[in-house]
């Protein structure tokens, strides 16, 4: 909060000075410009701040574990374009973020092609050029479907296979696909688990992630919660159930940056850090991850509109629009393009507000329905069609020294090799699967969802059909009827197996994005939440057993009740193998339980009471025998010795 407060004094201090006729010094208030066609000519005090040449100077150090780029830019915007945000005085017994070796990123000519994509092309990234340095964050700006993710994600070396991806992507200027380890990525959605804290979630993710000894984890997610601003939530429950409070999204979003930083990345890659917060929230996840900057490592993330103090923060920012790369280079840099260019921002207008006004073809739509509304109005600063617009600020960029600058330090970046990322290796795959269970187990004994209910709800079946085929008596009729009771209690038990595929779907969702990241595998899951369910199956199984099998009076023995539960525990072990496949498989609730109740009917059809096989050829005799056989296993004595 001290780091906030003193962001957000420097800012008032600085837009008071801006508006005050009296003094003429440089400010870092970020809305005023140049006037449109004084392309790099001086300006006055109300116009816009003095600004300097952005050549962009690449100094490449001898030995060193990074290469440095200084950028001239306006001095009282020095500290903030620099990638180091003064931070308060630790307080005492605090420890200090660990420093990273962050890694340089510079992506040429990059395209990517994806069939069906667009309407008129197939281009979903077009020639786009820039680069990324240790310490600094840089920030993928457009409107909704101009490629923000697409391009992250080929930065990452993440994209789906329908995609192809044209172009070179350089890492430390060596051209290599990053390793395991090297660098985090955090989806736009990620799921939690509500019912682990903040310390256990992050301590389960480390286990997967990195090998070694578990006691070694302990350091690593301390780190990850300090870096994240975590310490006050620490011991709280994630949360997020009906029944259970979850945390604010703003924390809840930390938490998914977190889990990355317990392998310490060289590289974080981040689609949409912003989502779904409000502008508190919104200041402390950039503020948050400004300091996490600092510490050396390289952060990329995709973000759709900021308000003027997260606008502050950025010290890169590449602007798309439909695929096209309409600047990149410094923020107060894209501002004086945008002036250049003949758009202006409004003195009283977020620079990202203006950005996303001028390259956003929806507002042509918003203009002409206010137009039927009212004779005159004027809605913004940019009093042309955008797609006009799109192009003058393109074909503007590409003259520009910003275009040539991007370019020279892109040369000067991949000329000499860095050092090389190394996979900081893996879990195997037996810790893995015993991480999984364990996890597995402590969530089922915490959640009524998963088992509970099904164990409240197998024992009132049970009653049911117990009740219903109670008091049979010994006769022959009677064996009949209680193949009939086995037959009706099996089978919707089993079927009563689909009430946990809802359970399943969140574990699902959060294996999905583990895989994605290289955490967990899909058989590792599937053995470790089929191991974790086996002593909740038992316990339902010697439950509804001990129930339906002496209310329908079957032999009082110990070994052939046991023989009745072990079989009925393993056709409910099977059923939620079954289950947890099919699920997996679709990762859809709906067709998961279409898929699953189709085949639990067919299984009814073909498990043998409905229709005995070949029957048609079996005499009374035969019949008779096989009953004289089942009376014998139900009650000794049933037809006679």
């Amino acid at each position: 909060m001290e780091e906030i407060q003193s962001q957000s004094d420097n800012y008032r201090s600085s837009s008071s000075s801006a508006s005050s006729p009296a003094s003429r010094v440089p400010s870092s208030n970020f809305f005023y410009l140049r006037k449109p066609g004084s392309l790099r000519q001086p300006i006055s005090f109300e116009d816009s701040p003095e600004w300097e040449d952005t050549d962009i100077d690449v100094r490449v150090e001898e030995g060193g574990d990074s290469i440095n780029v200084a950028t001239p830019t306006s001095p009282n915007l020095s500290k903030l374009n620099s990638g180091s945000l003064p931070s308060p005085p630790l307080p005492e017994g605090a420890v200090a973020v660990r420093k990273i070796a962050g890694a340089s990123v510079v992506w040429k000519d990059l395209t990517v092609t994806v069939k069906g994509k667009r309407k008129y092309s197939d281009k979903v990234i077009k020639s786009s050029n820039g680069y990324a340095l240790p310490g600094t964050m840089t920030v993928i700006m457009g409107p909704a479907k101009s490629g923000k993710s697409t391009l992250l994600r080929a930065i990452a070396g993440r994209l789906d296979k329908s995609a192809r991806m044209y172009g070179e992507v350089f890492v430390n200027g060596t051209k290599k696909q990053m390793p395991y380890g090297s660098y985090g990525y955090v989806e736009r959605e990620t799921a939690l688990i509500g019912s682990l804290t903040v310390r256990e979630f992050l301590y389960y993710s480390a286990l997967l992630q990195l090998p070694g000894f578990f006691f070694q984890k302990r350091s690593v997610v301390e780190d990850a919660i300090h870096a994240m601003s975590l310490g006050d939530y620490a011991n709280k429950l994630i949360g997020g159930h009906c029944y259970m409070k979850g945390l604010p999204r703003g924390e809840r979003r930390r938490i998914s940056i977190a889990r990355e930083l317990v392998m310490r990345p060289h590289i974080l890659f981040i689609d949409e850090p912003l989502y779904h917060l409000d502008s508190v929230s919104a200041l402390l996840m950039m503020v948050t991850l400004k300091k996490l900057a600092s510490t050396g490592c390289t952060l990329f993330f995709t973000i759709y509109q900021s308000s003027t103090e997260v606008f502050g923060l950025f010290d890169r920012i590449c602007l798309l629009s439909n695929g096209n790369t309409l600047f990149f280079g410094e923020t107060l840099a894209c501002l004086q393009h945008f002036s250049n260019a003949g758009f202006p921002c409004p003195i009283m207008q977020s620079p990202s507000d203006h950005f996303l006004r001028a390259i956003n073809t929806d507002f042509d739509r918003i203009i002409a329905m206010c137009k039927n509304w009212q004779d005159e109005g004027d809605f913004s600063s940019v009093n042309m069609d955008t797609a006009v617009a799109i192009r003058t600020l393109e074909a503007t960029y590409k003259s520009s020294q910003d275009a040539t600058a991007v370019e020279n330090a892109i040369l000067k970046l991949i000329e000499k090799d860095g050092p090389i990322l190394k996979s900081k290796g893996k879990a195997s795959n037996a810790t893995r699967i015993a991480v999984l269970t364990w996890r597995s187990l402590l969530i089922m004994s915490r959640e009524w969802k998963y088992f509970w209910l099904r164990l409240v709800l197998y024992m009132f079946l049970t009653l049911c059909i117990g009740t219903v085929f109670s008091g049979l008596g010994h006769s022959l009729s009677s064996v009949v009827t209680r193949v009939a009771a086995i037959f009706v209690f099996v089978s919707f038990t089993s079927l009563l197996s689909i009430a946990g595929v809802p359970a399943h779907m969140k574990e699902i969702k959060i294996f999905a994005a583990e895989k994605s990241n290289q955490h967990s595998g899909a058989l590792v899951f599937l053995l470790g939440q089929l191991l974790s369910s086996i002593p909740f199956l038992f316990l339902i199984s010697i439950s509804s057993s001990l129930v339906f099998y002496f209310l329908i009076g079957l032999r009082d023995e110990f070994s052939l009740l046991m023989y009745f539960v072990l079989n009925f525990f393993m056709c409910l072990l099977v059923n939620e193998g079954l289950v947890l496949a099919v699920a997996s498989i679709w990762l859809d609730l709906f067709w998961s339980i279409m898929t699953l109740v189709s085949i639990h009917v067919v299984m009814m059809l073909s498990a043998g009471y409905f229709r005995l096989r070949d029957c048609f050829a079996w005499t009374s005799m035969d019949i008779s025998n096989v009953l004289h056989c089942f009376s014998h296993l139900f009650y000794p004595g049933a037809l006679g010795e």
